[in-house]
């Protein structure tokens, strides 16, 4: 089996740790154990309690009840039986494509996006056509484009809802049009959902929620600030649920007793996650429209209150090469848009803490005075 590097991981595996300033992480700024434990309003007594309790075995293999419970909620019409956790939304999103997708399958995936949803296809043997997303229409794609690309065979559409890089979300009467046309030939429409947007989140609609061929993966690893903890799932009919049970088996056994049960604790006071890094959003989404204002060589559509972003810069120079400048010279990280197939741009994930917003954008901005 063939696949191609995956170019933003490789890139963050190499540099990421080199940072001072990193602006570049499509997470809302990860909480410390003890910012997640004062969650219950007793210092995590109640976490703990749990905890004090379990064996270190397996435990729930496929997520425990009260964990399926809890994600069932975030939806209006998935059975808590048909919520399996996974080893984050990238563990989530290969079960899906490795259950359902075979050599000679047509898939048509946005593009661009996080980088799974088209190349894992690919490498499974499957005929991948890009849905374009456009820059001068708010990084949507067209729904036009999906009509001339769609055929008899499409076995599967592939959306990342909000889009990672460019933080676009795409609306429900636009994914009702998908649906639509995702009917006509009975493909599955598998949705990337980790990215909600925290100005109106009412306004998110999932595709489970719209179609009974839909499939949502998701993760506490973005809108809820706990990539530490690698839990995720999927999120489907009955029918596509029992189907990944078996190929589950072959990727995963559990995410671990703690995991789950700190999964569990989080998603039970997800309105105070989601109150706390609401504040965090809009307060650095405030500060990050002020820069771009003011930064003659930035251009960017700007995102939905969601926590990743791509600007483009206005600079004569390879955009990697700017980059890797960049970090070694002032100590900011940012992902190259080439790491999307996208050059002259970069993910700027402006939900890092305010300070090291502030700072990595004010060095950025005197690194780009050089081309002044």
């Amino acid at each position: 089996m063939e696949i191609a590097g995956f170019g933003v991981e490789e890139w963050l595996n190499k540099w990421e740790k080199s940072a001072t300033y990193d602006i570049s992480q499509s997470t809302i700024s990860s909480m410390t154990m003890a910012e997640a434990l004062t969650l219950d309003g007793n210092d995590g007594a109640s976490f703990y309690d749990m905890l004090d309790k379990q064996k270190m075995n397996y435990g729930w293999i496929e997520g425990s009840p009260a964990f399926k419970r809890e994600v069932a909620t975030l939806y209006k019409h998935v059975d808590p039986d048909n919520v399996l956790q996974t080893n984050g939304a990238t563990g989530a999103n290969h079960l899906a494509l490795y259950a359902l997708i075979e050599p000679g399958d047509h898939v048509i995936s946005e593009y661009p996006s996080y980088q799974q949803l088209y190349d894992i296809p690919k490498s499974l043997g499957a005929d991948v056509e890009y849905w374009h997303i456009h820059e001068d229409a708010d990084w949507y794609p067209d729904i036009n484009e999906l009509k001339s690309l769609i055929r008899p065979n499409t076995k599967m559409i592939c959306l990342n809802n909000a889009n990672n890089p460019t933080g676009t979300l795409l609306d429900e009467a636009f994914l009702k049009q998908v649906v639509d046309l995702a009917k006509q030939v009975g493909a599955y429409v598998l949705v990337d959902e980790v990215y909600l947007p925290l100005d109106d989140p009412a306004a998110f609609t999932s595709i489970v929620d719209l179609y009974d061929k839909g499939i949502a993966t998701n993760s506490l690893s973005k809108t809820y600030s706990m990539p530490g903890i690698r839990v995720g799932w999927t999120a489907s009919n009955h029918e596509v649920a029992e189907l990944f049970r078996k190929y589950r088996d072959y990727t995963m056994i559990c995410c671990g007793v703690f995991n789950d049960l700190l999964a569990t604790y989080i998603l039970k006071h997800r309105d105070q996650v989601l109150a706390r890094n609401r504040q965090l959003v809009m307060n650095n989404l405030n500060i990050y429209k002020q820069w771009v204002a003011s930064e003659p060589r930035v251009s960017v559509v700007m995102p939905q209150a969601v926590s990743t972003s791509f600007p483009k810069l206005d600079i004569p120079e390879d955009i990697e090469a700017f980059c890797v400048r960049l970090l070694k010279e002032q100590g900011v990280l940012l992902v190259p848009g080439s790491r999307f197939d996208v050059p002259g741009h970069v993910r700027l994930g402006y939900c890092a803490d305010e300070d090291t917003l502030k700072e990595g954008l004010k060095r950025l901005s005197a690194f780009l005075r050089q081309y002044d």
